[in-house]
This record gives structure tokens, C-alpha cells and sequence, in this order.
């Protein structure tokens, strides 16, 4: 009973939302007949009451273990997508109000003798039309946009080729090759034969090295076992490194006992060991080439805003002041800032980072780039530089929550160092 509140409230925002919507397609459906008009305005409430109580029925009457993970992903998403569109439409009824209202301001003081008097039951100030199109047509186009954004831009996956020069470089490692994948999440995964086709793509670029940045899981553990199969295959002649993230450590799971989360976190670092991963916690590496090396940093999942910080630079940097170059795996893009581009840690080249995801929602073309995330991020999405420093942040290779992406497509990073 103590979930009822929510739910109530939850539903009368979405009624809200949805009556005021409502408000645009009863202006363009007043020159119809009377069943045309009773007609489409009986579709208009018939999707939100039928997906609401889809999701009142899923999420809080019948057992969790009822429905596959995909099944309650799928059905949340189908109930959000059409909300999330009617908030673009909002602001096109609300900027109507508004103009109305200044309408209305206007004619107190205008020549009331003058004016006709209007029929009765006409209004004063009639809704415009052009302002209700625009907001169905809005609307429309962004369930077009996320539907398409879950049939295709789930698993369009893009290589991106990256050059950093390194002063300090030792010869035997010009040239070197990274492979970066960041946040799988395969708890979310419903084509196994897209994701396949990802990896295949990432060893079609024979990478030097390969780094795995962290959350491998929305939640458990396993999430992954039906993946592993897939991932192992991912090899590199230099290594194979991964960090956890925030996802790794359950901490949004419900669990019935302490000693049931910290198994689950046993079982996820077997899981890196199944696949080959050679998984840092809080430690270090040396990667060699000949007789020359570089070190590599990883660190647990450490963030600012709320996010959980797990992990400790100063440990896994000791020992480390002789690697003439310093590679550092850490999962979220504010250990950078917050760590990393201090002093004391100057001598770090490079980290790899990801956790933004792009908020899997975006534009980018060309030089230009833009997801809402940036408001939250200040590196979200690509190389960032700052003074003789480097930080490269993947936009993730899966996705949580919504299960596709629009703009922001899924990345398999080849990052390629050089001497300079």
C-alpha cells in the first residue's frame, strides 16, 4: 500500500497531460460530424487508459518474476514514448493559451461598442489552428523519432577513429591501437544478433588493446551469462582490461539481504574472468612492447552529483612514477575534473571514461554536437583536452531505460596513440 501514493500521483500528471493535449485535437476535429468527432476523441482516451493500466497491472499487481526483463522494458517504454511526445506538443497548446490570453488582455481595452457580439457558445478568442497542427504533427513526429530510434539506432553501431599524441611516448608504442566499449548494459538487450554483429566489428579493427570501461549490467549478474559467449570473443595481443560502474554493484536493486548483493558482485567479477577481462580494482599494469612499457590505471566507479565512489586513484596510482606514460580506466567522466587534472595526479595522459551515454538522445553533425546530458556533463561524449591531458568518454555501446537511441548511436571506440 505504500507504493499507492506514487501510483496516483503518476497517473494524475498523465491525466493532466493528456486532457490538455486533448485541448488540440478537439479544435482540429470541430468541423467533422458529430460520430467522426466521438470517434477519434474515444482513440485519443483509449490509448492512455489501456497502457496505463497495462503498467498498473505489470508493475505493481503481478509478481516480479512473472514477466522477462525485455517484457516490463518494452511495455514502460510503450507507455513513456507517447508521454514524452505530448510534452513536445504542450508547449505549442500552452504558447496558444498564452497568445489568447494576451488577446484577451488587449480586448478589455479596446472598443467593445465596435466590436461584434459573438454567437453563443462561440468563443471569443478561437484556438489557433496552425498552433494545434503543430502540435499534433510534433507530437507525431517523436513517436515516429523513438520508435525508429528503437528499431534501428539500438544497435546502429559507429566505429569512431581517434588519434593521441603523447610526448612521451616511447617508440615501440607509435601506433598503438585501442579498442574502447563502455556501458553494455546487456540486461537491456533484446537482438543477440545485432550485438553480435558490434563485436565483429570491433575485432575486424585488430586492436592492440582492449579497454572496457564499465557497467556490464543494469542490475545482476546475471544479466550477462546469455552475452557471454559474444563478449569473450573480444581479444587483443596487449591485453584486455575492464572497471566496473555504478550498474555493477547493484545498487539499484532491491536486494533480500546484504550477503545477496555481495555475492552478486563476486559473481559479476567471475563474469569478467569468463570473459577474459582482465578487471582492475583499485590497481595497475604495465603493458609492454619489447622493452619499453606504459602503465595502465583502474579504478572502481567514482562519481560526483550522488554517484557512488567506490574507488581510490591514490591506491591504484602507487608504484607507478616510473611509466614514462599513464593510462587510466575510470567509468565516470567526473573523476576527471574531480581527480584526475589535479596536481597530484598531472602525470595521467590519458583516461577512458563513459557512463553519459549521450543520454542516448541527441544531434550531431559534423563539428557540431548537442544532447541534453551536456547540461548535467561538461565532457559527455568524445576527446577532451586540458593542457597535456587527455580524456576520452565512449557514448556507450548499450542502453538502460529507453531501448534505443536517437542522435546518439552506439560507439566502438578506436583510439590510436602517437608520438607528438
Amino acid at each position: 500500500m505504500n507504493r499507492l501514493p506514487s501510483i496516483l500521483i503518476t497517473i494524475g500528471v498523465f491525466f493532466l497531460l493528456d486532457l490538455y493535449v486533448f485541448q488540440a485535437v478537439r479544435t482540429l476535429t470541430r468541423g467533422l460530424s458529430l460520430d467522426a468527432r466521438r470517434l477519434i476523441h474515444a482513440i485519443y482516451w483509449a490509448i492512455p487508459i489501456v497502457s496505463l493500466g497495462i503498467w498498473i497491472v505489470t508493475q505493481f499487481l503481478m509478481p516480479a518474476d512473472s514477466l522477462s526483463r525485455m517484457t516490463r522494458q518494452f511495455i514502460w517504454t510503450g507507455l513513456l514514448i507517447p508521454y514524452f511526445a505530448k510534452v513536445f506538443a504542450l508547449f505549442f497548446v500552452l504558447l496558444d493559451d498564452v497568445v489568447r490570453f494576451g488577446k484577451w488582455v488587449i480586448s478589455l481595452f479596446g472598443d467593445q461598442a465596435a466590436a461584434p457580439s459573438p454567437a453563443v457558445g462561440e468563443p471569443t478568442i478561437p484556438r489557433s489552428e496552425f498552433l494545434m497542427k503543430s502540435a499534433l504533427a510534433v507530437a507525431g513526429t517523436t513517436v515516429a523519432g523513438f520508435t525508429y530510434g528503437i528499431i534501428s539506432g539500438a544497435h546502429d553501431y559507429r566505429i569512431r577513429r581517434i588519434k593521441v599524441p603523447l610526448k612521451n611516448l616511447p617508440k615501440a608504442f607509435e601506433g598503438i591501437k585501442i579498442a574502447q566499449l563502455s556501458d553494455i548494459h546487456s540486461g537491456s538487450f533484446f537482438n543477440k544478433t545485432a550485438v553480435k554483429g558490434g563485436v565483429e566489428m570491433l575485432m575486424e579493427q585488430k586492436p592492440d588493446l582492449f579497454f572496457f570501461t564499465g557497467d556490464l549490467v543494469n542490475n545482476t549478474a546475471d544479466e550477462v551469462k546469455d552475452y557471454i559467449d559474444i563478449f569473450k570473443k573480444i581479444k587483443a595481443p596487449l591485453g584486455t582490461f575492464s572497471v566496473l560502474g555504478n550498474h555493477d554493484y547493484g545498487d539499484y536493486y532491491q536486494w533480500p539481504s546484504a550477503e545477496a548483493k555481495r555475492r552478486n558482485l563476486l559473481d559479476l567479477k567471475e563474469a569478467h574472468q569468463l570473459l577474459g577481462w582482465d578487471l582492475l580494482v583499485d590497481e595497475h599494469r604495465a603493458i609492454k612492447v619489447g622493452n619499453e612499457q606504459i602503465g595502465l590505471l583502474g579504478i572502481q566507479n567514482w562519481g560526483m552529483g550522488g554517484f557512488a565512489q567506490y574507488g581510490s586513484l591514490e591506491r591504484a596510482a602507487q608504484n607507478t612514477e616510473d611509466f614514462p606514460v599513464k593510462l587510466l580506466l575510470s567509468h565516470d567522466p567526473s573523476h576527471w575534473n574531480a581527480q584526475v587534472t589535479t596536481d597530484r595526479f598531472k602525470d595521467i595522459d590519458v583516461a577512458f571514461a563513459g557512463h553519459t551515454h549521450g543520454m542516448q538522445f541527441g544531434v550531431e553533425v559534423g563539428g557540431f554536437q548537442w544532447s541534453p546530458v551536456q547540461y548535467r556533463y561538461k565532457q559527455w561524449g568524445g576527446l577532451y583536452t586540458q593542457g597535456e591531458q587527455h580524456l576520452y568518454v565512449n557514448r556507450g555501446f548499450g542502453y538502460i531505460g529507453y531501448p534505443g537511441r536517437v542522435g546518439i548511436l552506439p560507439e566502438i571506440t578506436i583510439l590510436e596513440l602517437v608520438r607528438g
